[in-house]
């Protein structure tokens, strides 16, 4: 998952896509980058803030929705069991065991109303994604754009920007 290079091109071209129109929104690529920075520097992880905000000098992102710890914990777990998959197609509820498969199930059921935010300080330029981009009764795929925002490194963002299709 955090393995540019391992993509299939359809996924290399949206994640690509994705990050250069944000970079546009945002002023340019190192305002996205700075962005990305100061959200790894957040431990363990950006997304168990409670302030549940991100600030960079040119923009931030904000969600609306506290995520605890515990859920944290299973989306992190699930994410990180497929990060060196070649694809973005894996399905989060692919699980043989019926007690993780439930709180997975948990887990987006509560993190499914998330809805991420980036704006450009003092503009009204944004943009936004969710966590999840398919829920379905037996199949949930997580949204590419939202692991390279807050799992993978600034290096895999580089590549997706540098990417040409």
């Amino acid at each position: 998952m955090c393995n540019f290079n391992k993509q299939d091109s359809d996924t290399k071209a949206l994640i690509h896509l994705f990050m250069k129109k944000s970079a546009e929104i945002l002023g340019g690529v190192n305002f996205l980058l700075n962005l990305l920075e100061e959200m790894k520097t957040k431990k363990p992880n950006a997304l168990i803030l409670k302030e549940k905000v991100v600030k960079s000098k040119e923009a931030s992102i904000s969600w609306n929705k506290v995520v605890f710890k515990d859920k944290f914990d299973v989306l992190e777990e699930a994410i990180r069991s497929h990060k060196s998959s070649e694809g973005q197609d894996f399905n989060l509820l692919d699980i043989e065991n019926e007690k993780k498969k439930k709180k997975v199930l948990n887990m987006v059921k509560t993190l499914a109303p998330i809805e991420f935010v980036v704006k450009v300080k003092n503009e009204e330029s944004e943009f936004s994604f969710k966590i999840f981009e398919i829920i379905e009764d037996d199949y949930v795929k997580v949204n590419p754009i939202f692991v390279a925002m807050f799992f993978c490194s600034i290096d895999f963002t580089k590549k997706a920007l540098k990417y040409e299709i």
